[in-house]
């Protein structure tokens, strides 16, 4: 018997949708200028059916590497609509970085804007098409301006079907010396995504975000997707400023943005937070790294119950602490948002009564479908409970209460956040060790005022060397995208150890607690 077809909620069509709705509604706003709905969804169309007929096939990776504006969202989201897959790059990574991770994913197109074509070398992308790069808001040298390659392009909606299964992102969660792991979403995860965090957070039709972190991390995502799911109004920063920040809450009557801790005590140490008129504020975010006790009381003491903090990773796993729960939980991170669960998991792999340290594992509708290319990594990730149900292993250790509150230990994988970016110590181990005068490099984070981490190197010469710390920290920063570079070398005679020969790290932060100072060469 003949029935309907099956309809996925897609993001595609929620934002067309918006457009037919409300087309003067503006959609995007950015350094004074403004993108209506019905604008936006034509220069997404616009570009998706150039690179269709440009001879992108369904499922071609479509590399992003552009700085915060109207013209990346655009980017972004266009290529999203030519059912291709939306591949965001770092515009903090090195050119080797760059081409590593742009390799990876085997990206049949770049689209970068100006600032940021110096990290794109075509000769280390085999993938890439003779013709696939577009410069977002420039050309020449082998780039063709965005704005010349949708020209004959019409603006109806591609004639392109997609389904929920469909891949829609590889989002790579590190940028790294070696190869990174590229994070696959499918439209269905996003949608959930979208869905799940919009619910929670209070976002509806009249919701203005904002957001000053770079559009490229899944962070500033849990402001930018619901907004515009919503068909609402996206405010974007190009670089943060405190002031800018707080004049812009109050003069557009933002109703939800999104901040790490880091520019957190920056506002809190101007002062001005408390003069800014956040009657229309329905909610603040934080995520990335914890922010100390005594902050976030002084943060909510002004603001009141609009402050959320969300603990996740790019995979797709998350809890929320929600206003309610702050002064009764204030060291958690809140429970499960919506249609997820979390469970601990001790040595052996079993499910960790409450109370009872362990691995967080983690499941819902948002969650990757795999690593791209990586299918031992996929299968080593994934732990399956007595139903057979997958769960994504974090690498990091906590416990969960008795209420099913989730608090963060320790990380496992000792992964550094420093200004809400995650810095992975491996990364950096093998840059500093590069240098032919290290014999050993141990990296960790220590506390920051500033930044909440910062990465600090431990090094071990070899013998008759006289490399002073202050070079070697000059000689590892230039190999290093910005947000790795290290604020310390610290100089010792050896590592501590254990008995099968691994380094305690503990023992190093015990050492080094603090790094609020320029880079140290004293000996440990």
């Amino acid at each position: 018997m003949d029935g309907f077809d099956r309809t996925d909620t897609l993001l595609p069509d929620i934002w067309a949708g918006h457009a037919r709705r409300c087309p003067d509604r503006p959609a995007l706003v950015c350094d004074g200028q403004s993108l209506g709905w019905g604008a936006f969804n034509a220069a997404m169309n616009r570009l998706a059916n150039a690179l269709l007929a440009a001879g992108l096939d369904r499922g071609d990776r479509v590399a992003v590497l552009c700085s915060s504006s109207i013209v990346a969202c655009v980017a972004m989201f266009g290529v999203v609509k030519a059912g291709a897959v939306l591949v965001p790059v770092s515009g903090m990574l090195t050119a080797d970085q760059v081409a590593t991770l742009v390799a990876d994913a085997g990206a049949r197109f770049v689209i970068a804007t100006g600032d940021l074509r110096h990290l794109v070398d075509p000769e280390r992308l085999p993938e890439l098409r003779p013709d696939g790069r577009i410069g977002a808001d420039f050309s020449g040298d082998g780039w063709v301006h965005l704005d010349a390659f949708c020209a004959d392009a019409p603006a109806d909606e591609p004639a392109v079907t997609l389904c929920g299964a469909d891949p829609f992102s590889i989002m790579y969660s590190s940028g790294t010396t070696g190869l990174p792991k590229g994070v696959v979403h499918t439209h269905a995860a996003r949608t959930y995504f979208c869905l799940s965090n919009g619910f929670e957070m209070r976002f509806d039709g009249a919701a203005r975000g904002l957001v000053t972190t770079a559009l490229y991390t899944a962070g500033t995502w849990l402001v930018v997707m619901p907004t515009l799911f919503v068909g609402g109004t996206l405010h974007i920063h190009r670089q943060f400023r405190p002031e800018t920040f707080l004049a812009t809450l109050a003069r557009e009557a933002i109703t939800h943005t999104f901040v790490v801790p880091s520019q957190i005590q920056m506002i809190l140490a101007g002062g001005g937070f408390g003069e800014t008129d956040l009657s229309r504020l329905k909610m603040m975010l934080s995520a990335g790294s914890p922010l100390r006790p005594d902050i976030k009381a002084r943060l909510i003491g002004i603001i009141g119950a609009k402050f959320f903090e969300l603990y996740g990773f790019t995979e797709g796993s998350s809890t929320l602490l929600r206003p309610e729960d702050q002064a009764a939980r204030p060291l958690s991170v809140g429970t499960p948002l919506m249609g997820q669960e979390i469970v601990i998991l001790d040595a052996d792999g079993r499910p960790c009564p409450p109370g009872e340290p362990g691995e967080i594992a983690g499941r819902g509708p948002g969650l990757l479908r795999g690593y791209h290319n990586r299918p031992a990594e996929t299968a080593a990730a994934i732990w399956r409970d007595a139903r057979g149900r997958s769960f994504i292993r974090s690498g990091d250790v906590g416990r969960l209460d008795a209420e099913g509150f989730l608090y963060i230990l320790d990380r496992k994988k000792d992964m550094i956040i420093s200004g809400g970016l995650n810095i992975y110590p491996a990364d950096l181990e093998a840059a500093v060790g590069a240098h032919p005068e290290v014999l050993e490099v141990s990296v960790i984070g220590t506390s920051h005022e500033k930044w909440g981490e910062t990465p600090v190197a431990i090094v071990v010469l070899r013998p008759g060397s006289t490399l002073s710390a202050e070079a070697l920290l000059a000689w590892s920063n230039a190999r290093l995208a910005r947000h790795q570079r290290l604020s310390a070398v610290h100089l010792s005679e050896s590592l501590p150890r254990n008995a099968l020969g691994k380094v305690l790290k503990r023992e190093l932060r015990a050492a080094f607690s603090t790094a609020d100072e320029p880079a140290s060469g004293a000996a440990a």
